[in-house]
């Protein structure tokens, strides 16, 4: 009676193996894979604006803002244009090379402003002049659109220059 008791305690934890095996093989030979949007997204549902190096296109004359003067700095540019055709920023993951359609003469005004508008952006960047030496310094806001509705408004620092 007691090797009975023994060889069915043996089957019995001989049995209970095989059924986890089996299943720990199964959920390792699952075809469910999650795949996660490369598009980055503020939590918030607001639009994600990333820092950028300066542009390698840019090859002269420029402006290039930070969202403040020690980002500045530290080179953590969020904005920079080739002073008349192309804006560069990283907007909700991606980088994006922009047509400006306006851009004000930064030379002969107090007041920048610049307008970029795509499929999936309204840009306006407005800004004081802060310092007139070689390059100019500005100060102010850029504010970034999307057609559904969702509006970010950041505050500005840095430079228009050749």
């Amino acid at each position: 009676m007691k090797y009975l008791i023994i060889i069915f305690s043996a089957f019995s934890l001989v049995a209970c193996k095989k059924d986890k095996e089996n299943v720990s093989n199964t959920a390792s030979k699952d075809s469910l894979t999650i795949v996660q949007d490369s598009a980055k997204v503020d939590a918030s549902g607001k639009i994600l604006v990333e820092t950028i190096s300066f542009p390698k296109e840019i090859k002269e004359c420029s402006c290039y803002f930070a969202k403040n003067k020690a980002d500045f700095e530290a080179e953590k540019y969020i904005y920079a244009d080739d002073a008349g055709k192309t804006a560069y920023m990283k907007l909700d993951g991606q980088r994006l090379a922009m047509n400006l359609i306006s851009s004000s003469d930064m030379e002969a005004d107090e007041l920048l402003t610049k307008e970029i508008e795509t499929d999936n952006y309204k840009i306006s960047v407005k800004g004081k002049k802060i310092k007139n030496e070689e390059a100019l310094l500005f100060q102010g806001t850029i504010t970034i659109e999307k057609p559904d509705g969702s509006v970010v408004t950041l505050p500005i620092y840095g430079e228009c220059g050749c």
